[in-house]
């Protein structure tokens, strides 16, 4: 599914970056994309086609993130606990996940967009892998927004992984457990290249995590948002991002009001 020359992708040069910032726009903003299959519920259709709405949803967040100066965006596309689902949803979601690399990453990569993807590929079919491996590789030196693709991904998985490496590089006697600092950790999850999320965007009105960047979501804001995903249009993203601006970021300190 194409875009229209209309809708396309902004190219280097269209995003207002610093003009953005002035106006309290977060730096990086995640999103978990929820809904999709209740969208296609409540209108008597499949699921499979909450999905494909789905994915023109985020071909629209990906274009309104760049016009309001967005550095990154990190999309939770598919966790680990994802392959649970019925086998001909999960079949459905690699195809459009196969589309959207084939149709979506010439255009990403003439927006200047890096693709980084994020998540566990051990055990990925080789096909999967040689997708997300092109994803990066065509975009790697590209200076725009950053797409952050979260595939496989679970929050805990990735913890587990960086406190394998940590044990590993102390048994070997690389890394004195005494000195281990939050810094040590950091560096080895799969965000260690990506600052941590200033705000994250939960569609649907469901109001959880979901295993998402458990480490990283340490001091982001959250906003809950009532829109099924295939509706989350510019307006519903600039709500979010309105709500953000509004509030007032400690990060544990006292506000200057003494609140």
């Amino acid at each position: 599914m194409t875009t229209s020359p209309d809708s396309g992708l902004l190219k280097p040069g269209q995003i207002p970056r610093e003009a953005a910032k002035r106006h309290g726009v977060p730096r990086h903003v995640a999103i978990i994309m929820d809904g999709n299959g209740r969208w296609a519920n409540a209108r008597g259709l499949p699921r499979t086609e909450g999905h494909r709405q789905g994915l023109d949803a985020l071909r629209g967040a990906i274009r309104h993130a760049g016009q309001r100066g967005i550095d990154f965006v990190t999309v939770y596309s598919f966790s680990s606990e994802n392959w649970s689902r019925p086998p001909t949803e999960v079949s459905f979601l690699m195809g459009l996940l196969r589309r959207f690399v084939q149709r979506d990453l010439s255009e990403l990569h003439q927006a200047n967009i890096r693709v980084r993807v994020i998540g566990a590929r051990a055990g990925l079919e080789p096909g999967i892998c040689a997708l997300l491996d092109e994803a990066e590789a065509l975009t790697r030196a590209n200076t725009g927004m950053t797409l952050v693709v979260a595939f496989n991904y679970g929050g805990r998985d990735e913890i587990l992984r960086a406190a394998r490496q940590l044990a590993e590089a102390a048994a070997a006697g690389q890394l004195d457990p005494a000195s281990l600092s939050e810094q040590d950790i950091s560096s080895r999850l799969d965000t260690s290249d990506i600052p941590d999320p200033d705000l994250i965007i939960r569609t649907s009105g469901e109001q959880r995590l979901s295993n998402f960047l458990l480490w990283q979501a340490a001091y982001a804001e959250f906003v809950f948002s009532p829109v099924m995903w295939p509706d989350f249009d510019a307006a519903a993203f600039d709500a979010a991002l309105d709500a953000f601006s509004a509030r007032e970021r400690r990060f544990g300190a006292v506000s200057a009001g003494g609140g």
